[in-house]
């Protein structure tokens, strides 16, 4: 024989907070409403502990009074607050959140209807929290009178049978309601152990129900099997059950009630006589009650069952645990005990951030809903950004919440990566090649090189067609507006309109100036001149002097024939000195007017650098010519001797392009004013004449 354990077996949830309670809080003044639990053996036990059972709240007067899981009314709950009574409510969290659901709709309109048995305690509760006013059905539903005009809100009781509660859905939900609305409160523990009861019943040769005789989710166990199995043992204590006649059978399944101990279902196989029984309903029975396996980051739905100053106290569903989740793992902004108490009863999702004891966070499932949205953008191609904690040979390693990242070697930047330390503590921005996450694995490749491909085609898109539509406005002859942005040694970058453009050195200033710093200033606007512009090469030159007027546009102006200027000896040649009056103007001193001495060579006299004054003697400002004579500024010594005549062969070259057009000799000569030497030479005759006319 082969006996199978349900694994729903024990305490439920609510039933166990209460016996708890009772075998906690107990002794002479301690007083429980009700029946604790349909069990008889459990009730003489905290009988024994001296608490007291009554039957109404006007039983007592004074102490201690524990409200079973069934619930009572909201009348009672308003009258036990003007008594001087303390109050222990175990109302079983899934009651309480059914009491909740027709309190709202009773005060908002609606006809309430309680599926269940109309003289449970539970539902006699139930209908305590609309005035009394519910419709109770079960059996009877179908006779039920409804209107087409109401508003109905249909709920069960916790523990009723989930089959029965189908056929009454689809009667419902066949008639034409104005409002209909629906809420299947039957408690999970039930209908897990009504499910595998139905299973169990299904496929063994026998089952064995265990349960108080007074307890309504054990007679609808005990419905359920018999519905299948012809076989059927119904036992409120082990000492009931006739083991001898389980042995004849292959296949023997037991289930328990909500409110049957589980060391009543654990008896029930230890005393069974046969070894081969005892040996496989033991293995069977240990593997059932074992406790449910968690594994970190697993998250769960648990059911809010008590708030207290630590926290609120969590029945995890489907198992047999309650846990405490701690005030500062809850997802609040500050925590505050009697608004969560009003919650006792409602679910709630939580995460396994511990074992060993198990730690439950609901903060946690926070933290990993933001770190789903972040993953799901990137995984639709949003930019993200990390910061690399480390390498290995194929790449750089880093961290996304719980995600690792791969960012491979060929994916850093735009060509090769030699030294993959130097990135380790620096940020990277990429995007997600692959997202991994397969029950343990998370894992996220990652790519900055396509993104620095990407923003690379962008810029040189942009920059194309931005120097397309310079091109296209721009041509030479054109006075731009430009501000200079950088200097070079050979000339100004000039942007016009973000287009980097080129004003050489050579067209910066008429002066000849030496760096572009001697005319423009960084970050100044200018007008310039196109001089060149070469849409295939992408140049454009720009002329700043060509905008000026030259130094000799101005001398007419500012200088006049006969007045002394100043300046500097600039250059010296073997018939004079140039001396630089302003920058771009020079003028002569031939060699004759330097002193009224004869000089064989100016340097005798001058020197580069040297500032000198002068008389303006001639000027012509279109051949850009001024002569100028430093003796005539000073008078001539008595006894010296005038210079003598320079001859053509001395003003070869440079000195031709300095010399004044040719003009006649006066008859009165001043030797204060220059002079030069022509061919005519003695009173206009030339050499070749008097050779003429020697004959």
């Amino acid at each position: 024989m082969k006996a199978v354990l349900a694994k729903s077996s024990g305490f439920c949830m609510g039933v166990k907070r209460a016996v708890d309670t009772a075998k906690t809080v107990y002794g002479k003044g301690v007083y429980v409403l009700g029946e604790i639990i349909h069990n008889e053996s459990v009730i003489k036990d905290i009988e024994a502990l001296g608490t007291t059972f009554v039957d109404s709240i006007d039983e007592v007067s004074e102490g201690t009074l524990i409200i079973r899981s069934h619930g009572v009314g909201k009348s009672i709950l308003d009258k036990l607050e003007k008594k001087d009574i303390k109050v222990i409510n175990c109302t079983c969290p899934f009651v309480i959140k059914t009491q909740k659901i027709i309190e709202e709709h009773y005060l908002n309109g609606f006809r309430i209807i309680i599926a269940g048995e109309k003289n449970h305690p539970e539902v006699i509760g139930l209908n305590g929290w609309c005035d009394n006013s519910a419709t109770i059905i079960d059996e009877n539903y179908e006779s039920i009178d409804l209107k087409e005009d109401e508003k109905v809100c249909l709920v069960s009781q916790t523990t009723y049978s989930a089959s029965k509660f189908e056929k009454i859905l689809d009667f419902f939900n066949k008639k034409t309601l104005k409002t209909l609305e629906i809420f299947k409160t039957i408690c999970y523990t039930t209908r897990e152990r009504q499910e595998e009861a139905e299973i169990l019943s299904k496929t063994c040769d026998a089952m064995v129900v265990v349960g108080g005789k007074n307890s309504s989710n054990t007679k609808k166990l005990m419905s359920i099997c018999q519905g299948n199995c012809k076989n059927v043992y119904f036992i409120s204590n082990p000492d009931e059950l006739d083991y001898e006649k389980l042995i004849n059978f292959k296949k023997v399944g037991i289930v328990a009630g909500a409110s049957t101990p589980n060391e009543q279902s654990m008896e029930v196989f230890l005393n069974m006589e046969s070894t081969e029984v005892k040996s496989s309903v033991m293995e069977e029975a240990l593997s059932a009650i074992d406790e449910q396996k968690f594994r970190r980051g697993q998250r769960i739905t648990a059911t809010i069952s008590a708030a207290n100053d630590d926290g609120l106290a969590l029945y995890i569903n489907n198992t047999k645990k309650e846990i405490i989740l701690p005030k500062d793992e809850i997802d609040c902004e500050s925590y505050d005990k009697a608004v969560y108490a009003a919650k006792v009863g409602d679910e709630i999702e939580v995460m396994i951030v511990g074992l060993n004891p198990v730690v439950l966070s609901e903060k946690a499932i926070k933290a990993q809903k933001e770190e789903e949205e972040v993953v799901a953008k990137i995984r639709d191609g949003e930019i993200f950004t990390v910061t690399v904690t480390g390498s290995n040979k194929g790449g750089l390693v880093a961290k996304l919440g719980s995600y690792d990242v791969f960012i491979p070697s060929s994916q850093i930047r735009i060509g090769f990566v030699k030294d993959l330390e130097k990135y380790v503590g620096k940020q990277l921005r990429l995007k997600a090649e692959k997202v991994e996450s397969n029950g343990r694995r998370k894992q996220i490749v990652g790519s900055q090189r396509v993104i620095l491909e990407a923003e690379k085609a962008e810029r040189d898109a942009a920059r194309e067609a931005k120097e397309e539509a310079f091109f296209a406005s721009i041509n030479s002859g054109d006075v731009v507006t430009g501000k200079v942005v950088r200097f070079a040694a050979f000339g100004a970058f000039v942007e016009v309109n973000g287009f980097d453009c080129l004003a050489p050195l050579s067209d910066l200033s008429w002066t000849n100036a030496k760096t572009p710093a001697e005319v423009l200033e960084i970050g100044k606007e200018y007008e310039f001149k196109v001089l060149k512009c070469e849409r295939e090469t992408k140049r454009v030159s720009l002329g700043y002097k060509q905008l000026q007027p030259k130094p000799w546009q101005l001398a007419a102006d500012k200088y006049v024939i006969g007045e002394t200027v100043k300046g500097k000896v600039v250059r010296i040649v073997s018939f004079g000195a140039f001396v630089e009056v302003e920058k771009g103007i020079d003028g002569l001193v031939h060699v004759s007017q330097i002193s009224h001495e004869w000089l064989e060579n100016p340097t005798s006299v001058l020197k580069e650098g040297d500032e000198v004054e002068a008389k303006i003697l001639d000027m012509d400002v279109e051949k850009e010519k001024m002569t100028l004579s430093i003796k005539a500024l000073t008078p001539a010594p008595e006894g010296v001797q005038k210079p003598r005549r320079e001859k053509k062969e001395d003003v070869e070259g440079e000195e031709k392009a300095e010399r004044k057009p040719r003009r006649e000799r006066k008859p009165e000569v001043n030797d204060d004013e220059p002079r030069e030497w022509t061919e005519g030479g003695l009173g206009g005759i030339s050499l070749g004449d008097l050779l003429n006319n020697k004959d």
